[in-house]
């Protein structure tokens, strides 16, 4: 479904099988001269892939089982269908729960986005139909987003009864404390095109463009130093939490340990031999 002209080598399923049909985590391995994709799919319940807590856990495990592998240089994450990326947390799971569970449903969503935001490598989220919810928190824990003209973006967990929480707490960072206030408070939906206007996504393309875009992207990244790559998405996890002048210390070790490796010879030298 994702990314035509790539060759997919392996596929491994993290499922459960349910009267909706296996629902769960696929991991797929993608394979090129400079290195290996992931592809990893979530597979949720309906047409709108709504999750619930087995297949939050099977995809945060799957993730996790792959995260150590070094030949990966980067992910694609990705909904089962193009008519949702993540249409949200299922109602009936959601409607069940009482004090004495409630927050260990939603620690499984963060426990996901987390496994997202730790993964050694980029992780892109490719985006198509409804991205809504817990569905919105976990492309806002993949390091960028690319959507088509398809996509639907919400937070509409106050319509249902709940607040917006966990990685909800990203959406500042992206779209501004106005914005957030306004999606969580009013719980109402918006097109790919506003989400590209405020920044909740970083490229917005036509129908049918998708694949084409991903695949740009995952170009460029595989381009790269891997190591570099790797220090890379480590030193932006640090920004995250630092204050500025220690991220900025925290900058010059990354760029020492750069030279631990060869790989800024060899890649200034590739440079100079494409001229």
């Amino acid at each position: 479904m994702i990314l035509r002209n790539f060759l997919i080598s392996r596929t491994q399923w993290w499922h459960v099988t349910m009267g909706d049909g296996i629902l769960g985590f696929k991991f797929e391995r993608s394979q090129h001269d400079e290195g290996d994709v992931a592809i990893f799919t979530i597979c949720g319940h309906k047409t709108l892939n709504l999750i619930g807590a087995e297949t939050v856990k099977r995809c945060a495990d799957g993730i996790g089982e792959t995260a150590s592998d070094p030949d990966i240089r980067c992910a694609v994450l990705q909904g089962v269908s193009n008519q949702a990326f993540v249409g949200g947390a299922n109602l009936k799971e959601l409607q069940a729960l009482e004090p004495h569970n409630a927050a260990g449903f939603v620690g499984g969503i963060h426990a996901l986005c987390s496994a997202i935001r730790d993964y050694p490598v980029p992780v892109i989220a490719r985006i198509a139909g409804y991205c809504l919810g817990g569905g919105l928190e976990i492309a806002a824990a993949c390091d960028f987003r690319i959507c088509d003209s398809t996509a639907v973006f919400g937070m509409p967990e106050v319509k249902i009864g709940v607040p917006s929480v966990v990685e909800a707490a990203l959406l500042p960072g992206l779209i501004g404390w106005g914005k957030t206030r306004e999606l969580v408070f009013r719980g109402n939906l918006i097109d790919a095109a506003e989400a590209g206007r405020i920044g909740l996504v970083e490229t917005v393309v036509g129908d049918g463009e998708l694949d084409d875009a991903v695949a740009d992207a995952v170009h460029d990244i595989l381009e790269a130093g891997p190591n570099a790559v790797r220090l890379q998405k480590e030193l932006c996890r640090q920004w995250e939490q630092l204050d500025l002048g220690a991220a900025i210390e925290a900058g010059l070790t990354s760029f020492s340990r750069a030279y631990e490796t060869d790989e800024p010879q060899r890649y200034c030298q590739r440079f100079f031999d494409r001229k």
